[in-house]
Parts: C-alpha cells; structure tokens; sequence
C-alpha cells in the first residue's frame, strides 16, 4: 500500500519531520516527555506515521537530511569545544571520565566477541563505542563517517541505546545510595543547596547571531568535506569538519563559544534527524535486529561501569565524580550536569559539562579507529 504521503512530496516531508522535532522538544518540557528525552519522542513519532503509512520508509527528503542537515548540526554543537579548558578544569572527573573510555572500548571488543551483529557488526561496534564515550551526538557522527545508513539498522540501534541507556541512569542514580559501595571511595564532594547561580547568558539569540552561527558551520563543512575530497577520502569529511571545528573552539574560545544560537540550531537540526531515523524503520526489522543489539549495548555498558568504579577506587576518587564522569561518557553533558544538579553535587556540574563536551569531540574518531578495527 502507498503511503498518504508519496516520497516526492517533499514540502508536506519537510513539515511532518519538523513537526515531530517540534513536539519531541516541547513534549520535553513535560513530567512523561522529561522520561523519555525529545530524541525518544522525535523518533516514536515520525516511527509511528511511518508503520501506519502516513509517510514513506525512504525518500528524497530523508537523503538531504543525511547529506545537509546531519553534517550541520555537528559544527554548531562543538562551538564550546575549547579543549584547553577542558583539560585544565575538569580535575579528577577528567580521570574518571578517560578509564570509563577505556572500559567503553574494552566493553564494545568483548561484546563484539560474542554477540553476532552480521556483516556490518564492525560499524555497529564502531557506533556504539562512540555513543557510549561522548554521548548520542556522536552516534550520528560515526553512523556517517562509516557510511551505515541503514535506517532500519540505525533506528533498532536508537532503541536498543534508549532502553539500555534509560536502565543504566536509573543504575548510576541507585548506586549513590549503597552504604557498602560508598564506604570503598574517598569523600570530597560536599552536597550542595541544588541551586545553581544563573549563569551569564551572553548575546540573546537573534538573527545576527544565528545567521552567524550557520554561517560558520556552513565554512567548517565546506573547509572538512573539502579537505576530505582533496586527500581522496570523502567518507571521512565528518572527522574533518569535527577536527576543524574543535581546533577553532580551542583556538578562538570566547570569540565562538559566545555565537549565540549555534547549539539551538544544533538542537532543532538533531530533532529533524531522529525524525527521519524514525521514519526510515519498519516494525519487522527494528524487532529482529533490536533485542540482539540490546545485549550488546548491556554488554558494553556492564564492563564500562566494572572498569570505571576499580579506576575510580585505584585513583583515590570520589564514588560522585566517578558517575558523574560516566554519566558524561553516557549521555553527554547535559545528562551529566542535569545529574550532578538532581544529586546536589554543585561542585560537579561544571566539570559534567567540560568532560560531556570533550566526549563530543572526541568520540567520534575513536568510534570510527574502533569500528575499522574490529573489521
């Protein structure tokens, strides 16, 4: 049966995935939305439409949002990348935030021992590993520098990611409340009131900010998929345009992590993603592909957690900056501050953010160096 909306119908395409992107981040805002994030809701959406035939599995569309929209957002989410800041400030959530990598790395190698992916199980192991050191914007990076666009594949990725990662932040919320573990870590991070100074809010975000802001990630994709172009290796013009990126921030740091606008637009580019990779997912396959790789992502997630909690002990750390460091490697920094704010762990939340942004920066290489590993 065709769909209600044929796939060359890109204007009401355009509308329906900006829709969904819409309702995720205000659904967001609600007691039930907050539970599932705007990514899940954005996803569910536009799946939903997809199965009952609303829109097409694959279209036109869906391409630009790969080829255009995907590439875009990246630049704009890394204005704040100064590493040199996150190196100098992060502290001992830094170190936490390095052994959950290295747990991550060795959990996605003993996953991909033995739990069977398929031929293409490399850059899943590849895109999983990136997920789960910098957090779910570098699923998509990773996805494009090693060229799986399998929506189907992608979409039962999502969800099998989700779900182990929704039970995983329950675990780390849990683990606090254990006597016994605590007892095994030194104590240094005081609890807080849970009110957090307001921060600076810079330039409002207006036209002359967000025209800048898209200018500059426009410059950084042309500048990363040059190169790549250039030096005969097109596939990787993502890695570029992440390098390209993060050396601006670490070089120019005020200048452009004050470009209002650029993570707003990130956002709402990232809603439009998630839509499609919803819209790209039949039922069938998401229930086929979707419980083995929920085995694998419990599989990584339980040796990242083992790896980081005997660091942690070994470096004399505090059990706070141990999750809060794997809360980063996890979900990035927003779910790593929002933790630290929720556990009144004041102290950590800047910290979070500085180690959640260099899990944006980094992961995407590492993801990819992993993936061509395993092959």
């Amino acid at each position: 049966m065709d769909p209600l909306i044929s796939p060359g119908n890109d204007w009401a395409l355009w509308a329906v995935l900006l829709a969904a992107g819409a309702f995720g981040l205000w659904a967001e805002r609600t007691r039930w939305g907050a539970k599932l994030s705007g990514a899940v809701i954005a996803i569910g959406v536009a799946f939903v439409l997809s199965n009952l035939r609303v829109i097409p599995s694959s279209a036109p569309a869906y391409d630009v949002v790969w080829s255009f929209l995907v590439p875009l957002a990246i630049p704009l989410l890394l204005f704040t990348a100064d590493l040199k800041r996150i190196l100098r400030e992060a502290g001992p959530t830094l170190l936490a935030f390095a052994a959950g990598a290295v747990g991550t790395v060795l959990g996605t190698w003993l996953a991909f021992q033995v739990v069977p992916l398929g031929d293409e199980g490399w850059k899943l192991a590849g895109i999983f590993c990136a997920t789960y050191v910098g957090g779910s914007l570098n699923y998509m990076a990773t996805a494009e520098a090693l060229e799986l666009r399998s929506g189907d594949v992608l979409a039962a990725g999502v969800a099998a990611d989700n779900l182990a990662m929704a039970l995983y932040f329950l675990v780390l919320f849990a683990l606090p409340s254990m006597t016994w573990l605590r007892r095994r870590f030194v104590e240094r991070v005081p609890e807080g009131t849970g009110e957090l100074a307001p921060a600076a809010t810079g330039e409002p975000v207006g036209a002359r900010s967000l025209a800048t802001a898209l200018a500059i990630a426009a410059a950084m994709c042309a500048a990363g998929y040059g190169v790549a172009d250039l030096v005969g290796v097109p596939a990787s013009g993502i890695l570029f345009v992440t390098a390209f990126t993060v050396t601006l921030a670490t070089l120019f740091p005020a200048r452009l992590g004050s470009v209002a606008g650029a993570h707003e637009a990130g956002v709402v580019l990232m809603q439009v993603f998630f839509a499609v990779i919803g819209a790209s997912a039949s039922i069938g396959l998401v229930i086929r592909h979707g419980s083995m790789l929920f085995v694998f992502a419990i599989a990584i997630l339980t040796v990242h957690l083992l790896v980081i909690l005997v660091a942690g002990r070994l470096l004399r750390l505090d059990l706070a900056e141990v999750l809060i460091a794997s809360n980063a490697n996890m979900g990035g920094p927003t779910s790593a501050a929002a933790m630290a704010v929720a556990r009144r762990w004041d102290t950590l939340v800047i910290p979070a953010i500085l180690c959640g942004t260099l899990g944006y920066a980094t992961a995407t290489f590492l993801g990819v160096a992993v993936g061509h590993w395993l092959r």
